[in-house]
């Protein structure tokens, strides 16, 4: 949940309001009605109101009523601070004109603005493929949905110096240039899915 929120409030600092829509959308699914899930609820109805408010006046108003419906009385849940996300949906509310005089707000997570940049795994490997997709990069997104998958199980299974993780983390650093860690990752991944085929043949021979 934690980590789904700040992916999403990432994507959403970068600018990329539609792809904030996904991390919290996986989020709220699952839950049952409660504060975690107004949270992310409204969370999804205000990435979708800033993004339908420069040509989709009566859907952005809806949703930005509908979005802080759900998120009232919830600041500080999850560390979210909600005054300024209310304020923006306010004003979106009365004109999504709005959007054209004035950015959205940052959001703050635990007291800070959270940019790509500045999220740890496995926040990262939730956000690295939304943001290759907003971008238009759907090869470096199916790429970073992979070796985010070996690295949680590499995670799980104890490997804390995983090469998944680092290079990850290292895609969605705005210091370095984006070809050379998906260069790298790019090996990485293909070997060990060649790994993992060859195991899977041994035991799909033993079968015959």
């Amino acid at each position: 949940m934690s980590d789904r929120v700040r992916a999403g409030a990432a994507l959403f600092n970068a600018g990329h309001h539609l792809a904030a829509h996904d991390p919290w959308e996986a989020a709220w699914l699952p839950l049952e009605s409660g504060p975690d899930e107004r949270l992310c609820h409204g969370l999804i109805q205000t990435a979708a109101a800033t993004h339908h408010a420069p040509d989709n006046v009566d859907g952005a108003t809806t949703l930005a009523a509908g979005a802080r419906d759900y998120l009232d009385g919830l600041d500080g849940h999850r560390g979210v601070a909600l005054a300024p996300v209310h304020d923006w949906l306010d004003a979106l509310a009365a004109d999504p004109g709005v959007i054209r005089e004035r950015d959205p707000p940052e959001l703050r997570v635990g007291g800070a603005v959270v940019t790509p940049g500045d999220l740890e795994f496995p926040a990262a490997s939730v956000a690295a493929p939304h943001l290759a997709a907003a971008r238009g990069e759907d090869a470096a997104a199916d790429l970073l949905e992979r070796a985010a998958a070996f690295g949680r199980a590499d995670l799980a299974d104890g490997e804390t110096t995983s090469p998944f993780v680092t290079l990850v983390l290292e895609v969605l650093d705005p210091e370095r240039p984006d070809a050379m860690p998906l260069s790298r990752l790019r090996d990485h991944v293909q070997r060990r899915e060649q790994r993992v085929q060859d195991v899977s043949g041994l035991f799909d021979a033993d079968e015959g």
